[in-house]
């Protein structure tokens, strides 16, 4: 995008509240009217600002209610032993984040799993038995403080 301004700024902000919203609405509290507003919006998600939108599902009620943070060592942080373990995590549906990491572990992971024992059989029967996974680390958080997909913009 050429030029982003105050209201491009308002529109992401109620975008990332609600990607659901009707474009009339989007318009009344960005302070258009209903096709400027489109206008608006389209610029963004052809520029790839806007990557997709999406349904944010509550992982307890799905039966998903354990998240825990695994640090991941590699044997070797050579590129084939890192390409073939970021390809075996990316077919992982309980991994819903992955980072390379600088510092101590190679990649930080963030998996989600039923309960304790869901993850310990997640850990053993998929994670270790990746070819180039030297160590796991597993960190169980005591209590969620702030989760969010919202970028201050």
């Amino acid at each position: 995008m050429n030029k982003f301004d105050d209201i491009d700024r308002r529109i992401l902000r109620v975008l990332q509240k609600d990607g659901a919203i009707q474009n009339v609405q989007l318009a009344e509290k960005v302070g258009l009217s209903p096709s400027p507003c489109s206008r608006r919006v389209k610029m963004p998600e052809e520029a790839g600002i806007i990557e997709r939108y999406v349904a944010l599902v509550d992982a307890s009620k799905v039966g998903l209610g354990l998240t825990v943070f695994a640090r991941i060592w590699l044997t070797g942080q050579d590129v084939e032993t890192v390409d073939h373990f970021t390809d075996q995590v990316r077919r992982l549906s309980n991994v819903v984040e992955c980072h390379l990491m600088a510092g101590d572990c190679d990649f930080l992971l963030r998996v989600v799993a039923a309960d304790l024992d869901d993850y310990r059989r997640f850990q053993v029967n998929h994670l270790t038995r990746i070819k180039g996974v030297r160590s796991v680390k597993t960190e169980i958080p005591m209590q969620k403080i702030k989760l969010t997909s919202e970028l201050p913009v």
